[in-house]
């Protein structure tokens, strides 16, 4: 696998059809991931995107803590571990070695970047205490971006009849989640 590195004006490409993503950290001498399916893009130039963290998890406190996030797009071959850390306190201990996800240094923050993952951005908070506080919305400039390039160059998602445990997850609440089919254009 090859990471090509996104330009930032097109970052919101990795994550513009809705995947359910890992968001990581690391602060005050720890690190977690949670999975979140309610992410997404927010604008062009500077880059932002928007996540919804609970007040109760681990990861908002050392997200709080370091100002700022990364975030990965998992694929279908990690759907156990996805589901584990969506579900698994990071208080008690480290997910990342409980749940066997290896991780590689990002290129402009401190958080770790998830290996298995088909894209990841870097993200640095852009502090609104108010949505922090009463939406558990937070905004993340985009910092570094990067992709597969198995599945992901000129700008697009290229999804093939080979790629199966590459496609991307999507939430749809219950415990369920579909994968990326194939894709369509206007043209057809």
């Amino acid at each position: 696998m090859a990471r090509l590195d996104i330009a930032l004006a097109h970052s919101y490409r990795l994550l513009n059809h809705g995947p359910t993503v890992l968001i990581s950290v690391a602060a005050l001498g720890r690190r977690n991931v949670m999975a979140a399916a309610w992410c997404m893009p927010l604008d062009f130039d500077p880059p932002k995107v928007a996540v919804v963290i609970d007040k109760s998890t681990f990861t908002r406190e050392l997200i709080l803590a370091a100002g700022e996030f990364a975030i990965s797009v998992p694929t279908r071959a990690m759907l156990p571990r996805v589901v584990a850390a969506g579900s698994d306190s990071g208080r008690d201990g480290d997910k990342f070695t409980a749940l066997g996800i290896d991780t590689f240094a990002a290129q402009q923050i401190s958080a770790p970047l998830i290996e298995g993952c088909v894209a990841w951005l870097e993200c640095r908070v852009l502090p609104e205490a108010h949505n922090e506080a009463r939406y558990d919305l937070f905004i993340g400039e985009v910092v570094a971006a990067s992709a597969d390039s198995r599945v992901f160059s000129d700008g697009r998602w290229h999804f093939g009849p080979d790629d199966d445990a590459l496609r991307t997850l999507h939430h749809v609440a219950g415990g369920a989640f579909f994968v990326t089919g194939d894709m369509v254009t206007g043209q057809d």
